[in-house]
């Protein structure tokens, strides 16, 4: 059952279903086995805060496409493209559990359906607060808005910049991963993907 928490500091709440006081002991307990004292003023209710702020870096587990869509896929005419740029999204590497974060980039055809636009943002968010890769992440974009849509292509674009490549290994600051996944005539089609990468630029 899901219960409503507040997210200290920010002002804002959510609805998890995830354990929480089982989070902040595993939290606890990792906080001992790195030579730390969980009783010392600073680290006092840092289990519980952690548990908070996993509950909601990892909230995409708890929600579906359907709940998010929400009915708001319209019937429409026309064929031309439509692209959203710039989506910001956060999200936790699966490898090293650090965060990578950039903007999405979406371009779609209609095939009589269209999506509120607002609900690119929201399905980009559902998979990324899950443990991820940048790879697939922009495979699961792609594939959602086939599924809900099923237009003529897709097109997903992502830019991202990772922390395990910054804090960690070889410390480069300023290197950025593009990935890509096309679908339908934005594969098919070079004239089409063209027109969307040349969009998004």
């Amino acid at each position: 059952m899901k219960k409503r928490v507040e997210l200290e500091d920010t002002g804002m709440t959510f609805e998890t279903g995830y354990d929480l006081d089982a989070m902040a002991r595993k939290a606890r307990a990792w906080l001992e086995l790195i030579g730390e004292d969980p009783e010392r003023e600073g680290l006092i209710d840092t289990p519980g805060r952690v548990a908070r702020a996993w509950a909601f870096l990892t909230r995409g587990y708890q929600q579906t496409l359907e709940e998010v869509i929400n009915d708001a896929v319209f019937e429409a005419e026309g064929s031309e493209m439509v692209v959203v740029k710039g989506i910001e999204f956060y999200s936790m590497c699966e490898h090293h559990l650090l965060p990578f974060f950039g903007q999405v980039h979406i371009g779609y055809i209609p095939n009589g359906k269209i999506l509120g636009l607002s609900k690119f943002a929201r399905i980009t968010e559902m998979f990324a607060r899950r443990l991820q890769l940048q790879e697939r992440l922009a495979t699961q974009i792609a594939d959602a808005i086939v599924e809900v849509l099923d237009p003529q292509g897709v097109g997903v674009v992502i830019e991202g910049t990772h922390l395990c490549m910054m804090m960690r290994g070889v410390e480069k600051q300023q290197s950025t991963t593009v990935t890509s996944a096309m679908r339908g005539v934005f594969k098919e089609d070079l004239r089409t993907r063209e027109e969307f990468l040349a969009l998004i630029r």
